[in-house]
Formats: structure tokens, C-alpha cells, sequence
């Protein structure tokens, strides 16, 4: 199926939160080797889901100006159309954008301008967690989805539950953190089955914040508590972020 798809009308769009996920200032949070380190996790679990995600060659990443996943899809020979709420593309997304495998498109991101099931994977990184109306953000990404839809969120059931109380000191460690919402992944699951769509993969990142491991600066000392929590089960059932991928009821796995 074609990603050929029209585009909105010339109005304004509400500007949402991947204006800043995509800008030079949210970069500097994954700088240097720490930094490399984290995009890298998020990587590989992207690929472990993109496993189950079979038969997709159209991709819309939505809200995915950050461009942190841009280059997964294109070396998979996906067609990649990227969703954002900004007028123009970031700076780090002009490098793909030569490729004509890959296109940007101004759009208002809670009311998508594409038909009903446009593509056969959806994704949506660094949004879901920033959204007040994540409930409808979720319809969307549904809506336009033929097949598969895969997001990232930070859950409560993690040592993310005590989030709240360190947001000062998260504040200083990153210097340009934001409020976001943690989910339980029941009411995600539950969002997503409203709308015929059912989880199939989780893959969970990180066992530590993710802000500890900004503020230590040492990628072989994150590795290594990283790995350990890993090995001993204790990411599986306590991790955070969680890459979740989620499939159509009436699609048939391979």
C-alpha cells in the first residue's frame, strides 16, 4: 500500500511536545558515549519488535522529528513517512529526507489527515508521555494503522514510581527535563483494545532511571549495573521505558 497520501488542509495545527523532543537542545540529552548508550537500548528493542512487525513496508512515525529511529526503518527498506506538529523539519532530519524513501509532512498530530488504515505499521516514540490527550492520540495512531502500531511510554510499575518525588532532583541532572505521565500497562493495553488492537511484544530498557545513568556519565559502569538487572530478571519485571507493539485483532501472525 502507498503512503502517497494527501495532505492537510493550510491551518494551524496545536503544536505538541515532539516540537521540543525534536529539537537541539532535547539532542544534548543523548550526548556523548551515556547518551549513544540509551538511543542504543532503545534501538535494539525497536528491532526486537520490528521482528513480529512482518510484512510493513509503510511506515508513519509520528511525532518522530527527533529522527532517532529514522535510519532502523530505512535500513529495512520500510517507507518511512514522518508525522510532525512543526511547521518544518528539524536540522538532524534533513539528512533523510534526501532519501526518497522517506518524506516529512506537516500535520496535527490528534487528527492525523490520512485515511483509515494507510499503513502498515505505526509508530510513535517520546509522545505518549507528554500527551494529555494521549487517549486520542492513541485512536489515531489506531485509526491510520492497517496492521501494527509501536509506542514507548514510561510505566509506574517500575522504580519509575517514585519519579515524582525526584523530579527536582531529575530537574537538575538534566537540566531541560518536562513533566510527563507514567502509565500502568493495563490502561494502555486497555486504550489500545478499544480499538481492536492487541500487545504482542514488550521489550523493557532499563532497570535504573535513566536520568542516573545521565548523571554517572560512564557507559561502561551503566552497562555493566544495566546488565546485571537484566540477567537476574529484574529489568523484565521492573523496567522502564517499555517499547510495546501492538497488533490488529483480525490480522493473522506469521
Amino acid at each position: 500500500m502507498s503512503n502517497d497520501v494527501s495532505m492537510p488542509h493550510n491551518l494551524p495545527h496545536p503544536p505538541m511536545a515532539d516540537i521540543e523532543t525534536a529539537s537541539e537542545d532535547y539532542a544534548t540529552r543523548f550526548a556523548g558515549p551515556s547518551g549513544k548508550w540509551l538511543l542504543k537500548i532503545q534501538e535494539r528493542g525497536v528491532r526486537y519488535a520490528l521482528k513480529r512487525a512482518t510484512h510493513t513496508p509503510t511506515v508513519l512515525d509520528v511525532g518522530g522529528g527527533h529522527a532517532q529511529l529514522t535510519h532502523v526503518y530505512l535500513e529495512q527498506e520500510r517507507n518511512v513517512t514522518i508525522a510532525g506538529s512543526a511547521a518544518e523539519p528539524a536540522g538532524r532530519l534533513q539528512t533523510f529526507l534526501s532519501n526518497p524513501n522517506c518524506k516529512y509532512q506537516y500535520a496535527n498530530l490528534l487528527q492525523l489527515p490520512y485515511p483509515k488504515k494507510s499503513f502498515q505499521l505505526v509508530a510513535s516514540f517520546r509522545l505518549l508521555t507528554h500527551c494529555e490527550q494521549w487517549e486520542q492520540l492513541v485512536e489515531q495512531l489506531c485509526r491510520v494503522s492497517q496492521q501494527y502500531v509501536m509506542i514507548d511510554y514510561p510505566t509506574s510499575q517500575s522504580i519509575n514510581a517514585i519519579a515524582p518525588a525526584l523530579f527536582d532532583a531529575k530537574k537538575k541532572i538534566e537540566k531541560n527535563t518536562r513533566y510527563w505521565r507514567s502509565f500502568r500497562h493495563k490502561e494502555v493495553d486497555a486504550a489500545f483494545s478499544e480499538h481492536g488492537f492487541k500487545r504482542i511484544t514488550t521489550y523493557k530498557q532499563f532497570f535504573f532511571p535513566m536520568a542516573l545513568h545521565r548523571m554517572l556519565q560512564c557507559r561502561p559502569l551503566s552497562c555493566v549495573i544495566e546488565g546485571i538487572a537484566r540477567a537476574s530478571g529484574l529489568t523484565r519485571w521492573l523496567g522502564s521505558p517499555v517499547i510495546a507493539l501492538y497488533q490488529f485483532a483480525n490480522t493473522e501472525e506469521d
